[in-house]
């Protein structure tokens, strides 16, 4: 005899935020490397070229301007598709006219 299993009304819950996050996660790394490869050049080269960046800016003040660009990016892109992904469960749930 086969042992009945009754699925939790969790577990869709469940699968949906872990794929959302798992989706969030993704998008934010694609941002941050792409942001990250923009930000430098300008940086880079702007303090070799400009004498006040050549005088000013250490490496350390261009590592974190090209990764608070980086962070910025991730943040921002893992926010945006995990209140779209929200919005997007929210209004197939609740609007039954589709």
């Amino acid at each position: 005899m086969k042992p009945t299993v009754i699925a939790s009304p969790n577990e869709q819950k469940i699968a949906d935020s872990q794929s959302t996050v798992r989706e969030a996660a993704y998008s934010g790394f694609k941002t941050a490397a792409i942001s990250g490869a923009i930000v430098a050049v300008p940086t880079l080269v702007g303090c070799r070229v400009i004498p006040w960046a050549k005088a000013n800016l250490n490496y350390t003040a261009q590592a974190l301007i090209i990764s608070a660009a980086s962070v910025a990016g991730f943040f921002i892109t893992a926010d945006k598709t995990i209140l779209q992904n929200a919005r997007g469960n929210s209004i197939g749930k609740y609007d039954k006219s589709a």
